[in-house]
This record gives C-alpha cells, structure tokens and sequence, in this order.
C-alpha cells in the first residue's frame, strides 16, 4: 500500500468501499492459495517419505482446492480490474504451475484458467514469470 500510495493510490488498493473490500479478499484467498500450497511443497520437498502425514496434506490439498473453487466462482465478474487481490491470486496460480505442475488445476476451474491465461499477458506478468 505504500508503494501504491507513492505512485499516486488507489491503483493496486481501492479506496474506501466495496471493491477495496473485495479487492483485500481476493488478496486474502491468494495468500490463503499460498500458505496451504507452500506447507505441502515444504512437506514433499523436505520430509522424508516415511515420515509424511498423509492426512495433513490432504488437508492442505483441500485449502487449496476450496480457494481455486471460491477463484473460479467469482472470476466471472472481475472484468478488465486489475487490482491487489488479482495479482495476489496471479502470482498464486503462477507459483502453483511451477511447484506443482501436474496439479491440473485449470481442468477443474476452467473460467479461472482463462482470466489467469488473460492476465498472463500483461508486461508485469510476463517479466515476472516464476521459472525453474
């Protein structure tokens, strides 16, 4: 919010109202995306498999399963806007294909794959493309 306030405000943050509000629960649902996606990366990666907890990460798996569903109902209405929450839920869904790139989440949430396909193509994302 800083940086947004430097340049001017109310250009990743809305002002007071509704669409700041949802905005910051977009931002919310990607970080929410985030946290139970990067607890079960850390668990995979660093764990060793005997020592794993089956349930738990499946427990994760449902989080992030449950944010791509709540993504991918409201995705319809977010239009042109491109706000905290969209780029919050962007670099999400961009981390997600590079730790997890079977995971074939754009199958099951297929209005979400093509907002996130769309948004793909703006310059910020494109230069700041996870890679391998």
């Amino acid at each position: 919010e800083y940086l947004d306030a430097l340049a001017g405000g109310n250009q990743l943050f809305p002002g007071a109202g509704p669409e700041r509000l949802r905005a910051l629960t977009r931002q919310a649902l990607g970080d929410g995306l985030m946290d139970a996606g990067i607890l079960r990366r850390y668990e995979l990666a660093m764990r060793p498999e005997a020592l794993r907890w089956d349930a738990w990460l499946a427990g994760q798996q449902v989080k992030v399963d449950h944010a791509l569903a709540a993504a991918e109902a409201d995705c319809g209405s977010w239009g042109a806007a491109f706000d905290i929450g969209h780029v919050t839920l962007g670099c999400a869904l961009g981390w997600l294909d590079l730790r997890f790139p079977d995971a074939g989440w754009r199958t099951r949430c297929p209005a979400l794959a093509a907002w996130f396909a769309r948004i793909g193509e703006r310059a910020s994302m494109v230069t700041t493309r996870p890679v391998a």
